[in-house]
This record gives structure tokens, sequence and C-alpha cells, in this order.
């Protein structure tokens, strides 16, 4: 048995398959496996619903928090009226006890009973009000109902507990319902009787009514929140209809069809993602395209010399003079095919973004060095016909490179002895500079205007050809001119018969040098 079948102890299950019990040290995330052998998946949740629950929780507890403090409001307001009552009525009794006279006399009361009974007619007490004199376990009351289930006058065990008692006011609590109440000591003197005056407030119905209101919060609150679902519902599918657009889209793209893009509309945060997410299909679909021609134009252009060198190397012989010849053949091919290969290869990568690498290059020393590299392509009666002055912003290196194309394929479709002409000058009214190679060949033909610049197309004239390219050398002149921002290649006929190639490239830094030297 091996180590890593001795790590594992084989089970199983009751379906009939086979499962593995990790050892120690592997993760639980490890051992989540579905039947089929991939790992458990984790419950999916869209985003439209996550944005609803957040949203009704947000709700909620706004709503219950709107509710809970309005309740607290509502019964820190009960007790303070309820206290403002029970200090109204013990204050105006104690002044009463002060100040008042016997109606019958006209001098203070001497009796407690006496002075309770004429207090107690002349009150007009709350409803839930209750108002008392106890004088010797004896009640006096007002002759009217208490809206309570019993009230203090027949429980006398309350009553007795509060008038026995040390405390001036005070909460009884009973199954009946809470009683605030305040007393009020009386002390006639002269051998009189004591007696006591209370206060009771029976505060069921004041503590309904916030009560009822919190209900009523409660309930409007659950209708809100049924409201903002059904909304927030509608509303988060609106917002996330481009997001559900780009999964979609996304789940229907195959290497076959990077077609379909996403419609953009308004200017928010969804149309920048859809804009987003558009731009980077195009940057697949040309890089797709770039890997699909890489591979037609390889497989395409490489077919024919490995053919002749495999055909060659099936029929060679013995002989020491048809060995070197065939040498010869396969290692000339050999080279084509690395060419072809190179210039496949940088056609490909004119896709990526930094094909180019654009700084500052002063224009009349680039002219100068594509002058002198171009003189030891053939020879010819080459000509610097004008330079421009100034700096540009552009590659050095692949425009350099795509001039000497350009003076090579004047070389290669012209006699010894002919005239090429090289030069760069500037555009201003177009803000464009523009390097060019005219010849004085044979031309080429409008038909054959725009065929030239594709792959693997020479034109059907050829101008006169001797040379064995692959049909490359345009199409990398065109790459590099529009690898530039706004940058292209142009055919223009040769005044007295030819071709003239130009390469127009945005003129991206201004010519201001000496300008800003006399300045200093």
């Amino acid at each position: 048995m091996t180590a890593a079948r001795k790590r594992t102890t084989a089970t199983t299950t009751a379906a009939g398959t086979t499962a593995t019990t990790p050892a120690a040290g592997t993760t639980a995330a490890t051992t989540a496996e579905t039947a089929a052998g991939g790992p458990a998946r984790r419950p999916w949740i869209s985003a439209r619903v996550r944005i609803l629950l957040w949203l009704l929780a947000v709700m909620a507890v706004a709503l219950g928090t709107v509710a809970t403090t309005t309740r607290s409001i509502l019964v820190r307001d009960v007790e303070q009226r309820v206290t403002r009552l029970l200090e109204q009525e013990t204050g105006e009794f104690a002044n009463f006890v002060e100040r008042g006279q016997d109606p019958r006399t006209g001098r203070p009361f001497t009796e407690a009973r006496r002075l309770l009974k004429v207090f107690l007619e002349r009150q007009y007490s709350d409803p839930d009000e209750e108002l008392l004199g106890v004088v010797r376990g004896k009640v006096i009351r007002q002759s009217r109902d208490i809206p309570s289930a019993l009230p203090l006058y027949q429980d006398r065990a309350a009553l007795r507990r509060i008038t026995s008692g040390e405390r001036r006011s005070g909460v009884l609590h009973r199954p009946q319902g809470e009683v605030r109440w305040a007393r009020v000591a009386i002390e006639p003197g002269g051998g009189s009787p004591s007696g006591t005056f209370v206060v009771a407030i029976h505060a069921d119905r004041e503590q309904a009514g916030p009560e009822t209101v919190f209900r009523i919060l409660l309930a409007i609150s659950g209708v809100a929140l049924l409201l903002t679902c059904g909304i927030g519902w509608a509303v988060a599918g609106r917002i996330l209809a481009p997001v559900r657009l780009v999964r979609t889209t996304a789940a229907q793209l195959t290497e076959q069809d990077l077609t379909r893009r996403i419609p953009v509309r308004g200017r928010d945060d969804i149309s920048a993602l859809a804009e987003t997410f558009n731009a980077m299909l195009d940057r697949l679909e040309r890089a797709f395209a770039a890997q699909r021609q890489f591979v037609d134009d390889a497989g395409h252009e490489l077919r024919t010399p490995i053919t002749i060198v495999r055909g060659h190397l099936e029929l060679m012989g013995d002989g020491p003079q048809e060995r070197e010849e065939t040498v010869r053949v396969v290692t000339d091919e050999l080279d084509r095919m690395s060419r072809i290969v190179e210039d496949l290869l940088l056609l490909a990568k004119a896709e990526r973004p930094d094909f180019v690498t654009p700084e500052p290059v002063e224009l009349a020393e680039l002219t100068a060095d594509v002058f002198v590299k171009a003189r030891a392509l053939g020879e010819r009666a080459w000509q610097l016909a004008e330079v421009a002055e100034g700096t540009v912003r552009l590659d050095p290196q692949r425009v350099t490179q795509a001039m000497v194309q350009l003076a090579q394929n004047a070389v290669q479709h012209t006699a010894r002895g002919t005239a090429v002409r090289i030069g760069s000058r500037r555009c201003p009214t177009r803000r464009t500079v523009e390097l060019y190679v005219a010849d004085s060949g044979p031309g080429v033909s409008g038909a054959d205007a725009e065929l030239i610049f594709e792959r693997f197309r020479r034109g059907t004239a050829r101008r006169g050809s001797r040379g064995s390219g692959a049909g490359l050398g345009l199409a990398i002149v065109k790459a590099i001119a529009e690898g530039h921002p706004s940058g292209r290649v142009e055919l223009r006929t040769t005044a007295g018969g030819g071709a003239t190639f130009v390469l127009v490239l945005p003129e991206a830094v201004p010519d201001r040098p000496e300008q800003e030297e006399e300045e200093r």
C-alpha cells in the first residue's frame, strides 16, 4: 500500500460509490465533495435578494426604533402627567389644611373628618383619579364610580398598606392594575383624631394609550415593510438588469462567438460597467482573432516550405554533389520559414497595447538614420529629399523598421541605379508628420492599392518584383503605423511614375524647444 493510500480510508456510501475520509491535517473544504467528485458549492444567493434583505433589515431596524422611541416618549409623558397630578392634588389639600375654614363656623377646621368631607365635596377629579380620606379606619370618598376593576376604597388591605407606611408617595402593583398614589397626614390637635388624605390614580387607561400607539406603529411598520419589499424587489431588479445581462452575455460567449455586446444606456455605474465589459470583449475578440489569424497564416504559409524540405530529404541521394544541393535548398527553405515565423509573431504582437512605445524623438535625426540604413540595401540612386525639424512623439525603433521595410520594398521593385527618395515633412494644418519612401518603378495599379497591405498578398502585377518575400512586409508597415494613435500608411503616386509610401503619424509633441530656450 502506498503512502497516499495510507493517508485515506475508503468507505462505501449508501449510493454504492466510494468516499474517502481525509487524514488529519486536511481542511473541511477539502472533505466537502459532491457525489460527482467536485467540491461542494455554497448556497447561491442572488445580489437582488441580498440587496432586498439588507434593505428590509435596515427598514425594520429604523421602523422598530421609531416605534420604540415613540412608545418611550408617550410612557414618559404619562408618568410626568401622573406625577404632576399627584403633586397638584396634594399641594391643594395641604394649602386647604392651612387656610381652609369650616363653612358652618367660619373658623379653621378642628376635626379631620369634617376637613376631609368639605374638601372632597369641592373637588372635581379626573375619571381615573380617586380621592379618599381615612379617619380611624373609616373611608371618606366622593360619591362617584371609579373606572377600575377594584377601586382603592374597596381594597382595604391595599389602603392600609398606603396609610400605615412612612412613604408619602409610591406605586402599588396589584393584579387588577397599577395604582400611583400620594398621601398627606392630618394632625388637627386638641385631642381630635388624626386622618390621612390619599390621592390614587389608576394608570391602566393612561398607560394603555402608549401601548395602543405602539401597536398601531408596529402594524404600519409591517405594511411599510411589505410595500418596501415589493418596491425594493422591482427597483433592485431594474438596477441589476444590466448586471444580469452582463452575466448572461458572459455565459453565452465562446471562443467562436465573441461578437455579442451589452447595450449601454445612461451614465451611471452600471453603464460604466457595461462599457468596461464591452471594451474587455473587444480586446478578447481582437486577441482571439489575432491568434486564429496567426495559426491560419502559419499553417497556410509554412505548409509549402515544409513540403519542399520533406520532399528533398526523402529524395536525397548518396552523391556528395546531390547532398550538397539538397542541404542548400533545405537551408534556404528553413531560413524562409524562420523569417515568416518572425514576421507572423511581429504581426501577432501588433494587437498588444505595448506594441509601440512612443517617446520624444528628433525628426531630423530619425530621418537621417533611416537614410543611412537604407543606402546599404541596394545599388540605387538614394536621395535624402527633405528633412523636417522638431521633436515628435513616436516609437523610433518601430518607425525605423517600417521605413527600412519600405526601402527594401522599393529596392525589390526597381532596377539598379533607379532613384529612390527618402524624406520627412510636417503638416501643421493637420497636426501630423509624414515620413515617406518614393521610387521610380512601375508603380501600383488601382486594383492593388489596398490589396498589397494585406497579409500574404503581393498584388496582381507584382511590380516586376524579383523578391522572395512572403508578402508580410507591407502588412507589418501598416501594423506599425496604426499602432500609433491615429497613425496610418498611405500609397500615393510618384510624380513621373512610381509609388510613394507615406507613414502619417500624429504630431503629439509640438516643436517648441528653441522658443522655450529663447524665453529662458
